[in-house]
């Protein structure tokens, strides 16, 4: 954590951006839970039950980067704190609300589904189990970064991720080298985000099973794919100003606050139940 700013009330009536805010209906069905752009599905969110395993899974509506022209110059050149003007500009884009501003330093590692870092068929699995009627983990159907882990307590923690909106295997390929080589001379190149923190336990503690609430800090990007991704490639820091929706994640009361100390701290690796920290998959 570099920086962050007082919960401030952004938006954009008629924003291109919004996430769905149908809550679980009187009958206890859980309604599903969408982010869309263009008023079409672009993610699918973690149910609303607030015992079900985290999700972002990527629908036919993420076809498109989100950027502003007019500040590609001054976010290339990188921010030193949450600027006032540049989250203005990008409010324009999101749904009104209440957001809370980060400035954030992330080492970017780049995870496609199912592999030895995934998530999803990992440490959602350890707690959760696979799905009782697939019979296979969750699935994002997108690469994703993963870029901070830490305990929050005991029994909870921290895993950050961050979701493009369109896969890697889209970006320029000259405008990523252009970035690896911005990026070995400076961290200061700064990516925009969207973002929600999802806090999820399960219901029940399942004998054998690594049970824990886990704190999902996911941001969805609006600028910087072409960033991300060179930083990934080159192992190199980059900066990530998150424009946090406090009405659109699952969390109670004080958990947002609780979020900035815990995302201002160090880094740490879970390991979970009968495995030893060399067996750890993510730090």
């Amino acid at each position: 954590m570099l920086a962050h700013g007082a919960v401030r009330k952004l938006g954009n009536a008629h924003a291109v951006l919004r996430f769905d805010a149908a809550h679980p209906e009187p009958t206890g069905a859980t309604g599903q839970r969408l982010l869309f752009v263009d008023d079409r599905p672009s993610f699918e969110l973690t149910p609303w039950c607030g015992t079900c395993p985290m999700l972002f899974e990527r629908k036919e509506g993420a076809d498109r980067t989100l950027s502003i022209p007019d500040l590609a110059a001054r976010l290339e050149a990188g921010l030193s704190d949450v600027d006032s003007s540049v989250i203005e500009s990008f409010a324009e884009l999101l749904p009104v609300g209440k957001y809370q501003p980060m400035l954030l330093s992330i080492s970017p590692h780049l995870v496609f589904p199912l592999d030895r870092d995934d998530y999803f068929a990992h440490e959602q699995v350890q707690t959760w189990g696979i799905d009782p009627f697939w019979g296979l983990p969750a699935h994002p159907r997108t690469p994703y970064y993963r870029t901070f882990d830490t305990a929050v307590s005991p029994h909870s923690h921290l895993y950050e991720f961050v979701v493009p909106m369109v896969p890697p295997s889209w970006n320029d390929s000259d405008r990523v080298r252009h970035f690896e080589q911005r990026l070995r001379t400076e961290s200061t190149p700064t990516a925009v985000a969207v973002s929600i923190l999802d806090v999820c336990v399960p219901a029940v503690a399942h004998e054998g099973r690594d049970y824990y609430a886990h704190w999902s800090l996911i941001h969805f990007l609006l600028d910087g794919h072409h960033k991300l991704e060179a930083a990934a490639r080159t192992g190199r820091p980059l900066r990530l100003l998150s424009l946090l929706a406090v009405d659109a994640g699952l969390t109670e009361k004080g958990e947002i606050a609780d979020l900035l100390g815990v995302r201002s701290g160090q880094p740490s690796v879970r390991v979970p139940r009968g495995t030893t920290p060399s067996a750890a998959r993510f730090s």
